[in-house]
Parts: C-alpha cells; structure tokens; sequence
C-alpha cells in the first residue's frame, strides 16, 4: 500500500512542473497584446456647417436620406447618414423598412415623431437591388405592410434609438418634421465608402452658403 501511495504521489510531481509550463505566467499574458483592427488608421472629423448643409439640401431639394461619409474602420464600414423626414399623418403602403446586414443608430436633432419598431413583419416583399438606398446606404433588405407586436415611441431632440439589423422600424406619425443623424454599422461591408472629397461634391454650393 505504501508503495502505492508513494507511487503516486512521485507521479504527481512528476507532472506539476508540466502543468506549470503550460499555464502562461502574468506576464506572458500582458506582452501577448493585439494588434488593432485598424492599423494607423485616421480618425474623421465632420463639422457642425457640413451637417447643415446636408439638411439645407434636404429641405430645399426634399430629400429624405442622405449620405454624408462611409468609412472603413478594419473589422466593419461605419456610415453616416443625415434624415430629414417632413410632416406625415399616416403612412403609406409597405412603409416599414427592414436592413438584412447593417443595423442604425438614430440621434435625433430636431423635431417630434412616433417611431414603431420589431423585429416580426408582416407582408414582407423584397427591396429592389437596383434601389439607390440598397446600392449605397443600407444594403440588402425587405419592405413590410406591418410591424406584428410592435413597440412605438414617442421621439424628440436629444434622443437616441438603436434598431439592430432585421429589426422592422417605421415612423407612423411626424408632428411637423424630424432631423435626425443616422449612425450605420455595416459589419460585411457591403456598402461602397465615401470620403470628404465625394461628400464636397455631391454638396456643391450647399457647403459655401
């Protein structure tokens, strides 16, 4: 029995220095840092006038969805878009909108409406691939008749909704208007990047005023 005993337990010392050296040590763990997912990448900086001049277009152009810059940030495109939607009292036919791969985030600047979101449709149909908002802004996605157990918000300025991909969202009811900038997160890069130089132009004289 003895023999057993020492046995094993000869054994078991035998492998503590193996578990040892294949456990990594506190500082192996902090020299194993990461590279980043963007590598030297710039940061980007908007100004408060190119915002502006966006919705000036907007307004005088009537102009619902505009796309301001699309950028490349490693492991995802980032988009920013600026809405400005007038007064609705009702909304039309297959109003609800729905992005298979890129999901939104709303900060609202102006302005009051009622927002529905879920993710259940009702009387989907597919959006057209040719469509310039599917081509450039938002991807793939469906049109819907209906939001089934849907939630509704009430929006004003200041506030901040997140409508993840697949998630059915439609404005049912504008007071009188609502300016808002719209944040797209675009994790399979489907959507073509645009830079300063391409926002400038489509502005035109929209950016001198």
């Amino acid at each position: 029995m003895r023999k057993i005993i020492l046995g094993l337990a000869v054994t078991s010392l035998l492998l503590l220095p193996i578990s040892f050296l294949a456990a990594p040590t506190a500082a192996q763990s902090l020299n194993n840092n990461p590279d980043p997912s963007c590598n030297m990448c710039e940061g980007v900086y908007i100004p408060a006038e190119e915002i502006q001049a966006y919705t000036d277009k907007a307004v005088k152009e009537r102009k619902v969805d505009q796309q301001d810059r699309d950028i490349d940030i490693g492991k995802v495109h980032i988009a920013l878009g600026v809405e400005r939607r007038g007064k609705l009292d009702k909304p039309g036919a297959h109003a609800v909108a729905e992005h298979d791969l890129v999901s939104e985030v709303y900060h609202v600047l102006d302005g009051t409406a009622t927002l529905e979101l879920g993710p259940d449709l009702v009387g989907k149909q597919r959006r057209p691939a040719d469509e310039e908002t599917v081509r450039l802004y938002n991807g793939p996605g469906n049109n819907a008749d209906a939001i089934r157990n849907g939630k509704t918000y009430n929006l004003k300025a200041g506030d901040v909704v997140v409508i993840p991909a697949g998630t059915g969202h439609l404005f049912t009811h504008i007071d009188d208007h609502i300016d808002y900038i719209m944040v797209r997160i675009d994790p399979d890069k489907i959507t073509p990047l645009k830079d300063e130089a391409a926002s400038k132009a489509y502005l035109g004289d929209y950016l001198k005023k």
